[in-house]
């Protein structure tokens, strides 16, 4: 058996995460945004927790753009939706 830290753990659930989300969008024919980003956007917190704790620069880089790029898709859907409402 693999003895994982708790830091290992947490980045397994943020990779689990990011790559149900991935599985969503390619699933759906109109996926849900604000369930698509925020699954990104929890993914990539998680991850980025793991990141610090086993520092890995170039994936905490990435974790940053994706972090990022989930938030803009977040406001982009919710401005969205407020504007239908």
């Amino acid at each position: 058996m693999i003895n994982l830290d708790w830091a290992s753990m947490v980045g397994f659930v943020g990779t689990a995460c990011i790559i149900g989300a991935y599985a969503y969008l390619t699933y759906k024919e109109e996926p849900n945004p604000i369930i698509l980003h925020g699954t990104n956007l929890t993914g990539a917190a998680l991850l980025t927790v793991s990141l610090v704790v086993h520092t890995n620069w170039p994936s905490l880089v990435l974790e940053g753009f994706w972090a990022a790029i989930a938030i803009w898709g977040l406001a982009k859907a919710l401005k969205t939706r407020r504007k239908s409402a």
